[in-house]
């Protein structure tokens, strides 16, 4: 179980205004403003399909991805590149690991900086994701 909303202070509910979070008892939860009434939604079940939708974004170029990674890390060798290019192709296996551990709040801030948006329904489904760098799909 999450100990803490993943991506707090990025969600934001269709009216385009941020998400509170909130602990029911020991669960965290984004809280959806309702015309007034406050909807709590399990946290972990907002960021598991984010965590998923990103996951949809990296099938597919993980040769490319860690190639990419292991230059800015520094170890462009053939084994750098193959553990990467490994750990994410098993990245649904990390999930309840990044769950657990949160992203750190200056990583948040730093991705809000970037632009990345999450939005959200009054039933936590995910709607739209905005990430820095990728093209809208339906732009020509």
């Amino acid at each position: 179980m999450a100990l803490q909303p993943l991506f707090s202070g990025l969600v934001f509910d269709e009216q385009d205004r941020l998400v509170e979070t909130a602990f029911v008892g020991s669960e965290p939860c984004y809280v959806v403003n309702d015309d007034g009434f406050r909807r709590h939604i399990s946290s972990e079940y907002v960021d598991r399909q984010v965590l998923q939708a990103m996951r949809e974004m990296i099938s597919g170029n993980e040769g490319l991805i860690s190639q990419q990674a292991a230059k800015m890390l520094g170890q462009d060798d053939i084994f750098s590149r193959a553990l990467l290019e490994n750990q994410l192709k098993n990245i649904e296996k990390q999930f309840d690991q990044i769950l657990d551990s949160g992203i750190p709040e200056e990583g948040r801030a730093y991705m809000g900086m970037l632009g990345f948006k999450i939005t959200i329904n009054m039933h936590g489904d995910v709607l739209n994701i905005e990430q820095p760098g990728t093209i809208d799909p339906d732009s020509e």
